[in-house]
């Protein structure tokens, strides 16, 4: 049954519908209003050429050209030339996601109507995106002013038919793909050329997927921490709903309260709860703080994110009511840069308390369960190098938060004197996520398996579902295994949806 339609207004795109949408490949379409608005902007660009007013970007050069008056009859072969010159990228390829990311941005970017360019080139931009042609995009070459210049003119290429596209997996000719698709290269009228380079797309979509996920990963570390707390016999007191409500932190309040679901009926906190042990350590009392203020930066970052995604911004924009084209700095990436470089050091701190919980599982003297959790040590290294890998993807975290934003770099002989560089730091958010990714992996191979040594002690009604549902697709690792097949397979099963959905099914909703 196919997908239904998913319409662009400007103003509708969220951070959930924007990711599935490109991960359903759903079909877009442009709404009857924006197209009015579209068409309102470009009569009044179209008057202004005919007048021969002098407007940046229209009938000037750019940058330090800007003084540089250009004549009617050059206006096209400027916008050709823009998207041909800025087309400078180096590195690795945008991932495919990310792209498609940055094009469905910028088809609701231009969807607001204040940019100046034709319905033609909207309904473009669309076609190729529900084609499945994918702009071959380097990721690196952008400072993040101006817009996302380069990258965003690489995406350009591809809807003139110029350079290189995916296509079913397979890199060939934009000119090619679009032959193939029965889609003609657009032509550039005036304006157009810069409307679609001027703008934030890029470091936008990384952003987009990075708190997607950092979302996802907030509710995994408090399922993660519980079933360490479960394996470490540590106890939930820290948890009580009065300690959160003294400093009543919306996400402090909102992890206690997941790990008190989580470890709801727990047998094993109830075997041992007058041990005589007064508190745990914090990497496992600590939790809901630290936990909790990662929740409150992602939500922080999602309000950023979500209000860019529905913004104009381009450079000059047109306002068609007023009969105005106004030059400014809607490009420039200081909103995004800073909350990527927040987001990346909040998530990479869910990383450090969960590679201190995995590092006391291993520790017999700390854990009271076998050395690295194999029953037969010595002749077996059990889990010990597991831990490695968490620390050393701990320490490479350290260096990809080193905050891009702080920098700036003049271009454009000063005419551009300050640059964000939030497209760098969208990237290195973005890595940053992949990597907790991989030491919470770490933790679920090893809190599973320390609580395989208490069993048939029950954990709590949440921990024990995500315990089950882990041990129903594994085995207990009783002899050395490849450890990294393990930590692979652990971690398709715990991104799986119906992983979460499944301890949710027990605990009611996470936050």
């Amino acid at each position: 049954m196919p997908n239904k339609e998913f319409l662009i207004t400007g103003e509708n795109l969220t951070v959930k519908n924007s990711v599935e949408t490109v991960l359903n490949n759903t079909k877009i379409s442009l709404s009857r209003a924006s197209e009015k608005k579209i068409l309102k902007s470009r009569k009044l660009v179209d008057k202004w050429i005919s007048e021969d007013k002098i407007i940046y970007g229209i009938t000037t050069g750019f940058g330090e050209f800007k003084d540089v008056k250009i004549s009617q009859k050059d206006t096209e072969k400027l916008q050709k030339n823009l998207i041909l010159s800025h087309s400078a990228g180096t590195g690795k390829y945008i991932p495919d996601f990310i792209v498609r990311l940055m094009l469905l941005f910028r088809i609701n970017s231009l969807a607001k109507g204040y940019s100046g360019v034709r319905p033609e080139l909207v309904h473009h931009l669309i076609k190729i995106y529900n084609s499945g042609i994918i702009p071959l995009i380097p990721s690196q070459g952008s400072v993040g002013s101006s817009g996302d210049l380069s990258p965003l003119a690489h995406l350009a290429l591809t809807v003139i038919g110029q350079g290189f596209c995916r296509m079913g997996g397979e890199i060939i000719n934009s000119s090619d793909a679009l032959r193939i698709k029965k889609i003609k290269p657009l032509k550039l009228l005036a304006k157009e050329g810069l409307a679609l380079i001027n703008g934030t797309q890029m470091m936008s979509a990384y952003l987009c997927k990075s708190v997607y996920d950092a979302e996802y990963l907030s509710k995994l570390a408090d399922i993660s921490g519980s079933l360490s707390l479960e394996a470490l016999r540590g106890t939930d007191k820290a948890f009580s709903e009065k300690i959160q409500n003294v400093r009543p932190h919306k996400g402090q309040i909102s992890s206690a309260k997941n790990l008190r679901m989580l470890l709801k009926e727990s047998e094993i906190m109830h075997s041992h709860k007058h041990c005589g042990k007064i508190q745990d350590a914090y990497s496992l009392r600590c939790m809901p703080q630290v936990h909790g203020a990662v929740k409150d930066t992602i939500e922080y970052c999602k309000k950023v994110l979500e209000t860019e995604i529905n913004s104009a911004t381009d450079n000059p924009l047109i306002f068609a009511d007023s009969g105005e084209h106004i030059e400014g700095g809607n490009f420039h990436g200081e909103p995004l840069a800073l909350a990527a470089d927040f987001l990346a050091i909040a998530v990479s701190e869910l990383g450090n308390i969960s590679e201190r919980r995995t590092a006391r599982l291993v520790d017999g003297s700390l854990s009271g369960l076998p050395r690295f959790l194999t029953e037969n040590g010595g002749l077996n290294s059990g889990l010990m190098i597991v831990q490695y890998t968490a620390a050393s993807l701990v320490s490479e975290n350290k260096v990809l938060c080193h905050p891009a934003s702080v920098d700036s770099i003049p271009t454009s002989a000063n005419q551009e004197d300050h640059n964000s560089m939030g497209s760098i730091g969208a990237r290195k958010a973005f890595e940053v996520i992949n990597n907790v990714k991989k030491i919470l992996s770490v933790e679920f191979l090893c809190a599973v398996q320390g609580m395989d040594f208490l069993k048939p002690l029950k954990s709590g009604i949440g921990s024990e579902e995500a315990y089950r549902f882990i041990r129903r697709r594994t085995r207990h690792i009783s002899e050395d295994i490849i450890s990294s097949e393990e930590m692979l397979k652990i971690s398709e099963i715990i991104f799986d949806e119906r992983f979460l959905k499944a301890v949710e099914k027990k605990t009611g909703k996470l936050e």
